[in-house]
């Protein structure tokens, strides 16, 4: 019988895409599933009642969801990404039996360890498949799903829980949702799953694509896009673990009831997990640099007047505009990421992200933990709308306006249509003072390559460059690379300057 050939997109994929949607949809209802009774079930349970103790929870989870999403991203090539989604439901069982019987704080701590493993394995795997799947047409519509799927879950069993706490109390009863969804998760993930390697070897082989280097240290810290998403990812959970902790504390000080904290604790995710239906297809619509800028400022003037407003409606209403601002920057971070690192490291890249990003919610539990003993709730609350806000400004001036994926060459077509679109390419020649003189491409930069280095303060940090050399390759492919290294964002011309004359001829 002859294998069916490999396609890409979500028209072609969609039965296996609504299987992961499903599946992570599980996912984000296992974070719902603590985040509007931890507060009480700490100080009920287990007398805990120290802001920073009552966050040390969140901590945990941070820290161990964002190593195993970094090791996720390592490994998903190795072992596939069917085996490590498994793997992270397997993990993910025992948590809400430990939540039932846990008699010491360790064993919440412990639970929440394990939550965060399985978290960084199960959402990780499922975002990287799915983005596999579709190829590079609409990532952002696929991030927008599967987001909206995660969110909206986590929304929807946050208000359950409220509920169900408030009806019968903060145990066992809520941790019973976790049950249900540990083992539909896995059951899915074990019969109806399929693995997406073959789809990412498809979609390689159209690209001529050069390995980064070191992909943690690009995604990190040197290239403009990936870093600049990174630390906007870091900051958006900073504040998405400061909300989960101290939100419920503002509410409980301001006496309201169980219930009424459960509503507003879940518009926060639900609007965030609803919006991504429309927000993942602007970000294949529109320049991603924008709709981060305005998703972080949003979300930190809404932040910033939490401590204000007092009454219940105010509060619901700036809850939202933190979803709506979240819901514009989640599944734009993955696309944005997608977009900007080659095929076969992609989910390397998306791992280091999701590293840094989940790590937020340690930053913001310990930071707004400590700030809150000592100068109170709101204070804490309204540092991290500030830092929020930083992180709007860092996207405006660091961001490229244009995503230039980390691939080998440029066509020369492509240049010249990029150049006809906005004018933000420069052409760097790389070649002699006598080569250059003897054709060169209009309105190119000379710049030899032996000289680029100390002239890098002559070009515009913001423009998409294009080194230059005779056939392709070779000098202008070092000057790229170089340049690269310098924080900038750069490609070489498929074929040079021959290529470009033979257009032209």
């Amino acid at each position: 019988m002859m294998k069916k050939e490999v396609q890409l997109g979500l028209k072609e994929n969609w039965k296996q895409f609504t299987i992961l949607i499903i599946v992570n949809a599980f996912v984000g209802g296992m974070v719902g599933m603590e985040r509007t009774i931890f507060p009480k079930f700490a100080e009920e349970g287990f007398g805990v009642s120290s802001n920073t103790a009552i966050l040390s929870f969140i901590t945990a989870f941070g820290i161990t969801k964002a190593l195993a999403n970094y090791f996720t991203g390592r490994l998903a090539d190795r072992f596939g990404r069917r085996m490590l989604l498994v793997a992270g439901w397997v993990i993910a069982l025992p948590v809400p039996f430990i939540l039932i019987h846990a008699d010491l704080w360790a064993w919440v701590i412990f639970a929440n360890v394990l939550l965060g493993m399985s978290q960084g394995l199960t959402w990780s795997s499922t975002v990287v498949m799915k983005i596999d799947l579709v190829g590079d047409r609409d990532r952002g519509l696929a991030m927008g799903l599967n987001e909206f799927a995660g969110y909206l879950a986590v929304g929807v069993v946050a208000f359950l829980t409220g509920y169900i706490a408030q009806t019968h109390g903060v145990t066992p009863y809520p941790f019973y949702l976790g049950i249900g969804m540990a083992v539909a998760g896995l059951l899915l993930s074990l019969i109806f799953v399929r693995d997406t390697r073959h789809h990412v070897a498809k979609e390689a082989s159209g690209q001529s694509s050069e390995k980064m280097d070191n992909v943690f240290m690009q995604t990190t810290f040197h290239d403009r896009t990936l870093s600049s998403v990174t630390q906007a990812g870091l900051v958006n959970n900073l504040n998405d673990g400061m909300i989960w902790g101290l939100l419920p504390i503002l509410l409980i000080g301001y006496s309201y009831e169980t219930g009424q904290i459960g509503i507003i604790t879940a518009v926060y995710p639900l609007v965030w997990g609803a919006g991504q239906l429309f927000t993942g297809r602007l970000a294949d619509l529109y320049n991603k640099k924008m709709l981060l800028f305005i998703g972080m400022l949003l979300q930190g003037v809404a932040i910033l007047l939490l401590p204000i407003a007092k009454d219940f409606y105010a509060i619901a209403t700036l809850a939202a505009l933190l979803g709506a601002g979240t819901a514009l920057v989640y599944p734009t971070f993955l696309a944005a990421i997608a977009e900007a690192a080659p095929a076969r490291q992609r989910a390397e890249s998306i791992g280091t992200f999701r590293l840094w990003r989940d790590l937020g919610y340690a930053f913001g539990a310990v930071l707004s933990g400590v700030v809150a003993d000592l100068f109170g709730v709101p204070a804490a609350i309204m540092l991290i709308g500030a830092i929020t806000v930083g992180s709007a400004i860092v996207i405006h001036f660091r961001m490229p306006e244009m995503i230039s994926p980390a691939r080998e060459c440029i066509e020369p077509e492509d240049v010249q249509k990029a150049t006809a679109v906005n004018g933000s390419v420069m052409v760097i020649d790389v070649r002699s003072s006598e080569e250059f003189e003897t054709y060169h491409i209009p309105g190119a930069m000379h710049i030899a390559l032996a000289e680029l280095r100390d002239r890098v303060s002559e070009l515009r940090k913001e423009a998409r460059l294009v080194t230059v050399c005779a056939k392709g390759g070779g000098r202008s492919a070092d000057g790229a690379r170089l340049l690269r290294e310098l924080g900038y964002t750069a490609e070489w011309l498929c074929g040079g300057t021959a290529k470009w004359q033979a257009m032209h001829c």
